[in-house]
């Protein structure tokens, strides 16, 4: 088929590296039928080479603007001369980092607009900043669509920002439930690089997977952990276990320095091999202050771990206390130790809800129901009427 059959989608994001937004970007691109859409990616930063390479189809173009700090109005005649030479006829911008590039993209004839917000930064972790309000309500004429991951963002996107309820579409995250699954029965936990003696028979793995930044919060988890070692047997039995990098990852190191947890707690650093992390782990943990909808929830949740997080954002949309894991306070490290240590202490109880976390996970959060509605947006949007 000609290329001029298939429509360009042109995902803009503000840096296309390890995360969850740009994981849901992956995952998008991956499974949209290579027959009805082509694709590009365009960092206002940069488009790592190693994240980008998870892109499995070769058609795919990687363009890094290398934007410095800043608003980005001095980028408007690049992304202009851009948007008139790849003529995407969607451009579908991430968050509030990258929604500036509506101006530009209407400015060029760009037929169609989507914005995606995604959850919100640790400095606006519950969306109550005006300021930020004010900016998405004046670039919304830019905007042909929304795209909210969770209802919480889509009343958010609606009461404070003032969209129309039919200018928004809710289009929950999607998880690939043949990538992350359950370890087979009786199967032994390998992982590359596992410290020797840290998964022991009758020890409980705990983890965690994300940027060790402050949104994420990984240090609130690993003072719940040293609270929860604390406990005699069973929270000796306890491991910890910190899959990514970034700019707490010195903090991390000095508080395990601190408590005295070198030997419980391993901090494995980025990792390609995530399907096999959650497979190692025994309890999921999310400490963050802030979040959309977790892509690591769902990938725990269809890997058949119970979830304890925090009830921010959309995390009260994926986990149900009680059935597939426990909520508990942001910032609160005390109640996330109580609940740690709740699953410690009863393997039934674990693979009851590790269970009944996998079954939700195939009949509400499926990839392909994911891929559906935004194949189906993408196309209204083509029709004449969509466009309007």
């Amino acid at each position: 088929m000609k290329d001029v059959a298939r429509p360009l989608v042109l995902h803009l994001v503000y840096r296309f590296d390890v995360g969850g937004l740009e994981n849901g970007v992956v995952n998008l691109i991956n499974h949209l039928p290579a027959e009805r859409f082509r694709h590009a990616v365009v960092a206002l930063t940069e488009c790592t080479e190693g994240f980008s390479r998870r892109i499995e189809r070769a058609d795919v173009r990687f363009v890094s603007l290398h934007k410095p700090p800043g608003h980005g109005l001095k980028l408007y005649p690049r992304l202009y001369r851009l948007f008139r030479a790849l003529r995407p006829a969607i451009v579908h911008t991430r968050n509030l980092a990258a929604l500036e590039a509506v101006v530009p993209a209407r400015l060029a004839g760009v037929p169609a607009t989507v914005h995606g917000e995604h959850g919100w930064d640790v400095s606006d972790p519950g969306g109550t900043r005006r300021k930020f309000q004010w900016l998405r309500r004046a670039y919304s004429p830019f905007v042909n669509r929304y795209v909210a991951l969770s209802g919480h963002i889509e009343s958010y996107l609606v009461d404070r920002v003032g969209i129309a309820p039919a200018r928004v579409a809710r289009i929950c995250n999607g998880v690939d439930a043949q990538r992350f699954h359950p370890p087979a029965p009786a199967q032994a936990r390998s992982l590359a690089g596992l410290p020797e003696g840290f998964a022991t028979p009758g020890t409980v793995i705990v983890g965690t997977v994300g940027r060790q930044q402050a949104v994420k919060d990984p240090l609130a988890l690993v003072r719940a952990f040293a609270l929860a070692r604390t406990h005699g047997g069973v929270g000796g039995r306890l491991r910890l276990l910190l899959a990514g990098d970034g700019p707490l990852r010195a903090t991390l190191e000095a508080e395990i320095r601190s408590s005295g947890l070198e030997d419980a707690v391993w901090l494995a650093g980025e990792r390609a091999d995530v399907p096999a992390v959650m497979r190692a782990l025994d309890v999921f943990a999310l400490p963050s202050r802030a979040e959309g909808i977790s892509n690591t929830v769902l990938e725990a949740m269809a890997s058949g771990l119970p979830v304890v997080a925090t009830a921010v954002g959309g995390n009260a949309e994926l986990v149900v206390p009680g059935e597939t894991g426990a909520l508990v306070a942001a910032e609160d490290p005390r109640g996330m130790a109580e609940a740690l240590l709740c699953y410690a202490a009863d393997a039934a109880l674990r693979q009851e809800q590790g269970l009944a976390a996998r079954r939700r996970v195939e009949a509400e959060f499926s990839i392909e129901r994911m891929v559906a509605r935004y194949a189906e947006l993408y196309e209204s949007l083509l029709r004449p009427q969509g466009a309007a």
